[in-house]
């Protein structure tokens, strides 16, 4: 499965590229079947729908688990860093978490979950989330985790979303100096929900809860009640097995669905060679399970592959900047894989946080979540991984359930901000506003995947008209990233930022709809619009020009208020960076706001701003510009 040389890469490309099912096939035959697939891939991009190792039969728990237990039993699967460094560490062996994993698949199917159904998870990094997400897949439910920073609001929007009939929450989460009550966020949210039956309470924070009689049950009482002998469901290769919520470009956050049998070999494929793992590595990923990056290289990818994974409760800055160097010393990780904006936050804390930590035991880094930017990229290449650990700037999206466009470790000759080459199986173009493909190199524009892999997405839950306008009819007979990309002379692919109304911030995808909805909902604000400006930890930051009713009396105020409402409906990660009051937007004679216009103002490019002429009112854009903030 895994490539050991640039000639070996190019040669394995070639063979993707020319029998892409030929070479799935061989990819897919490493991996445990209880029966063989009859087709390998059917596949039409004008419907969005995609097919892979069809009739196959298998399940994804006995190639994370079962299968490693007679070689690798006593290996540890799961190493968790709790949120405060004085307490414990665990370790969970593959024996320990196999048991585990059966136990409270038991525990769900107690309480009537089984095949199809869909399960939200919300809970901390704690094992019991790798656990829980684990079980759901051992008895074929669909398990949807939500991220533990969304609101009642955002989790309640997802459980009736997906339907689901059960909730595993914890009483509380720990997360740096703060308590988080995560329980009383989901009684909050169920207020809004009408297919949940039972809520499964995990006591971690011993924040005082409200236990309501014949619906919440506690984890630890419930895990006593069952065996740990649990056969796992047979499911075929196209069955689903987790949906995924990420922002769109509207107000409504999408379901983003992954099967079984495709999303197992990609993740586990794109694990191996991406981190080029061997055995006994102790993998990092410093991703929450909630996003699609937890999922994938937390998760599937590394357990599939038989590796140790490494799951982090806390904060990089908690107790202090040295917390993610720590860990690294303490653990003796060698692979090292984070976010932009972790990197440039801690960057500003300066070396002495640095100073004085043993670097020896790593091997490799991964970047994911955004590109990272030069001067982040030589900062971390040269004080972490002392200038002699491969950088992989990993490309991918939730919908892609693994990485697209990446060196591989130490074979793929590597350029600063490139994500360089696409991997195996992956066939990129770039495309002009009008879908003609732009050929050669040394060009720019639109990220378009010709050709399907195994890990795209299969379909928006509940609405697959939605995926196919989402994704499929921007540009006929191609899957649509939604991101502008530039290659160069050599080839090599650089991902130049979002071309749709999707923020980046962080990592995380925010619709600009979803953050303008919420802002509109306070009192007195009339309208609002919503675009990126550069930040320097962020990458990139929320810029909102809001019309109030009335001028503010108090500016500041205004703004904390609008922070708060945005917090409450969506969560803390979508609060405006800067709120600027303004009478009016640049709306063309059609009433569409011109955000091109807003976003250079943001990023105070005032002189550039294009054409205007076709402006409603441009007189706006100079108020708008002489009251930037």
């Amino acid at each position: 499965m895994r490539i050991k040389t640039f000639e070996e890469y190019k040669v394995a490309y070639q063979q993707s590229v020319d029998d892409p099912e030929g070479f799935w096939a061989e990819v897919a035959q490493q991996f445990q079947w209880r029966k063989p697939w009859k087709k390998v891939l059917s596949w039409d991009f004008q419907e969005a729908r995609t097919k892979w190792f069809e009739g196959g039969v298998m399940n994804i728990t006995e190639n994370a688990l079962d299968r490693h237990l007679a070689e690798r039993g006593d290996q540890p699967a799961i190493i968790w860093e709790p949120n405060n460094p004085e307490d414990q560490a665990v370790t969970l062996t593959y024996h320990v978490l196999f048991d585990q994993v059966c136990r409270f698949a038991n525990v769900l199917k107690k309480h009537g979950v089984k095949k199809g159904d869909r399960v939200c998870i919300y809970l901390p990094m704690v094992p019991e989330l790798t656990i829980a997400v684990l079980a759901c897949a051992r008895i074929g439910a669909v398990h949807s985790v939500v991220f533990g920073g969304f609101s009642a609001k955002s989790i309640a929007d997802r459980i009736n979303d997906a339907e689901c009939s059960m909730v595993i929450t914890s009483d509380g989460a720990f997360r740096g100096s703060k308590v988080i009550p995560m329980k009383d966020t989901v009684d909050e949210a169920l207020v809004q929900c009408s297919t949940v039956e039972k809520v499964i309470v995990l006591t971690r924070t011993r924040t005082p809860v409200h236990m309501l009689k014949g619906r919440d049950l506690w984890w630890e009482d419930e895990v006593k009640q069952v065996n740990s002998v649990c056969p796992a469901e047979p499911m075929d290769a196209e069955d689903m097995l987790f949906i995924l919520y990420t922002s769109g470009s509207t107000g409504k956050p999408k379901g983003v669905v992954h099967t079984c049998g495709g999303y197992m070999i990609y993740a586990t494929y794109t694990f191996a060679n991406v981190f080029q793992y061997e055995p006994g590595e102790v993998h990092f990923c410093t991703a929450d399970i909630g996003w699609i990056t937890g999922h994938s290289y937390i998760v599937y990818g590394p357990l599939c592959y038989g590796a140790t994974s490494l799951v982090f409760e806390g904060v990089p800055t908690y107790p202090d900047a040295s917390r993610f160097w720590k860990i690294v010393e303490r653990h003796k990780v060698n692979i090292l894989y984070t976010a932009p904006t972790a990197i440039r936050s801690l960057m500003g804390f300066g070396l002495d946080y640095v100073k004085g930590h043993d670097f020896s035991s790593l091997k490799k880094l991964g970047s994911v979540g955004e590109p990272i930017n030069e001067e982040a990229w030589h900062w971390y290449k040269t004080n972490i991984g002392g200038d002699h650990c491969p950088l992989v700037d990993t490309w991918w999206q939730t919908e892609n359930g693994g990485i697209m466009i990446s060196p591989l470790a130490g074979i793929t000759p590597e350029k600063p901000t490139f994500a360089t080459l696409p991997l195996p199986g992956i066939q990129p173009v770039l495309v002009d506003e009008s879908g003609k493909e732009i050929e050669g190199n040394g060009v720019s524009g639109n990220l378009c995947i010709k050709f399907p892999w195994p890990g795209i997405i299969r379909t928006t839950y509940g609405d697959h008209e939605r995926c196919r306008q989402t994704y499929f009819s921007t540009y006929p007979g191609m899957y649509f990233t939604g991101d502008g990309c530039l290659r160069d002379e050599d080839g090599y692919y650089r991902i130049t930022g979002r071309v749709d109304d999707v923020l980046n911030v962080s990592g995380h995808r925010i619709g600009t709809a979803e953050v303008e909805n919420a802002i509109n909902m306070h009192l007195g604000v009339v309208e609002s619009a919503v675009v990126g400006y550069p930040h320097d930890i962020k990458g990139q930051g929320i810029y909102a020009y809001v019309i109030t009713e009335h001028a503010p009396q108090d500016p500041e105020m205004f703004r904390k208020d609008i922070s708060a409402t945005v917090s409450r409906i969506i969560g803390p990660i979508a609060k405006p960076d800067k709120v600027q009051f303004v009478s009016g937007l640049p709306k063309t004679r059609s009433g569409k706001i011109m955000r091109r216009i807003l976003r250079k103002i943001s990023e105070g490019d005032v002189n550039n701003l294009g054409d205007t002429s076709t402006l409603l009112d441009p007189a706006v854009v100079e108020e708008i510009k002489a009251g930037k903030l």
